[in-house]
């Protein structure tokens, strides 16, 4: 009997596989793949801090975001009372809280803007994978952009006031570009929710034969004249009151219901304003730029117009690149459903950025962390069993990667006829 015990013990160990580091520490050791001495140096990040240096703000944070925490009231006492366990995390002492927000408020969020680059960098090849579209991109991106809620005296808010006694809404935008093949932001923007979707496309810069898709909110045709000059690939949809003129149709097709097919393939010219050197536009100068229009419907029977300015590959891969933009909406929603951005933890724009980006760190961690385990668990429910074994003495990659429902029993029954004193 006293033999079925320890056999069974040792088989709950094996399953559980305890480790001396809790799990929040393993995913901390990620981060120590970089240069993060030498991002403290670039930035100063500790020059105005004797106590509450930029390390331990960083780590702060990711527990707030991981545990998904709503205020730094909670973030500070939940440190607090890890005890002991605080010096396997680089932590003397959990940070007051007057302490913590001060340095949410004050320490310069490109601070952790750079960390959360240098991570994509470093995990750039690892996180891409061997997916191809059979097409002859040296990349293919995708563009979006979220908005995050706030209250009009920390942001300035967008579209009009409401009516009555409602209070309008600010808030901050989140542009982001990413690999097709990867799931973190490879270019990242934070804007304020009134700046215009298409002045993102200004600040990216993008190499020759690389395909760029975005949706209809960023149609901006000077920009897709400069890039048609460089050889630079676009994909999006065509406004609904957009006025052009078609030059040539090289394809129609009759609808049929049920049927994914192309119902048509033209070349159009339209007519937009260069700009200036400030970006302003020349509104005594007209040009013309000629683009491709594909009319596609799918098993749905939706009716989709996509505006290309590549002419050489099909009308079925036109809409095949619009599909991946899926990809960056999932990512949003992944950032919006597992992580803490209803409530932030300061009341100023720095602290907001610095949570956005702790946040988008916290993401990419976890990422890395879903792509070592090789784990098939969904997203979310990585995410869950982080926050909810955050502080346990267990393997992360072996937690994500069993797939069994339970563990061992401790004790088993003596087999029938043989006496037990138990």
């Amino acid at each position: 009997m006293g033999k079925n015990i320890e056999t069974n013990w040792n088989d709950k160990e094996e399953q559980l596989k305890f480790v001396g580091q809790p799990i929040f520490k393993q995913v901390i050791n990620l981060v120590e793949a970089i240069d993060l001495k030498g991002i403290i140096r670039k930035h100063n990040a500790d020059y105005y801090y004797k106590a509450f240096k930029a390390k331990t703000q960083l780590v702060t944070m990711l527990f707030g975001i991981l545990s998904r925490c709503d205020s730094m009231n909670e973030i500070c006492e939940g440190l607090r009372a890890l005890g002991g366990k605080l010096n396997h995390l680089g932590l003397e002492k959990a940070p007051a809280k007057s302490t913590a927000s001060d340095g949410l408020r004050n320490r310069d969020n490109s601070f952790f803007e750079t960390v959360y680059f240098a991570l994509v960098h470093h995990y750039k090849s690892f996180l891409s994978d061997s997916r191809t579209y059979g097409l002859t991109f040296k990349e293919v991106l995708l563009i979006d952009s979220t908005t995050i809620r706030l209250f009009s005296d920390i942001l300035k808010g967008v579209g009009r006031n409401p009516k009555g006694d409602g209070k309008k809404k600010g808030g901050l935008k989140v542009h982001m570009l990413i690999d097709a093949v990867q799931s973190v932001g490879k270019f990242i923007k934070i804007t304020a929710a009134k700046v215009h979707d298409k002045n993102f496309l200004k600040s990216i810069e993008l190499i020759s034969h690389s395909m760029v898709v975005f949706d209809r909110a960023y149609n901006y045709y000077n920009q897709f004249a400069i890039w048609t000059t460089n050889n630079v690939f676009f994909v999006t949809r065509l406004k609904k009151n957009a006025v052009y003129k078609v030059i040539e149709v090289k394809r129609s097709h009759y609808k049929k219901k049920g049927q994914a097919k192309v119902l048509s393939d033209e070349i159009i010219e339209i007519e937009y304003h260069p700009e200036d050197k400030n970006g302003k536009p020349l509104k005594n100068v007209i040009k013309t730029v000629q683009l491709r229009k594909v009319c596609y419907q799918d098993e749905r029977n939706r009716y989709y117009e996509f505006l290309t300015n590549n002419f050489d590959i099909t009308a079925e891969e036109v809409a095949f690149l619009y599909k991946k933009r899926w990809g960056i909406e999932l990512l949003f929603k992944k950032m919006k459903q597992n992580f803490q951005l209803h409530y932030f933890y300061g009341e100023n724009v720095n602290a907001i950025y610095t949570q956005v980006w702790c946040t988008l760190i916290a993401q990419l961690l976890l990422t890395v962390v879903q792509k070592i385990s090789n784990a098939k668990k969904a997203f979310s429910v990585v995410a869950s069993l982080v926050r909810i074994h955050l502080i346990s003495l267990l393997d992360v990659y072996e937690l994500l990667r069993s797939t069994k429902r339970d563990y061992a029993l401790r004790w088993k029954p003596p087999p029938a006829g043989q006496l037990c004193i138990f």
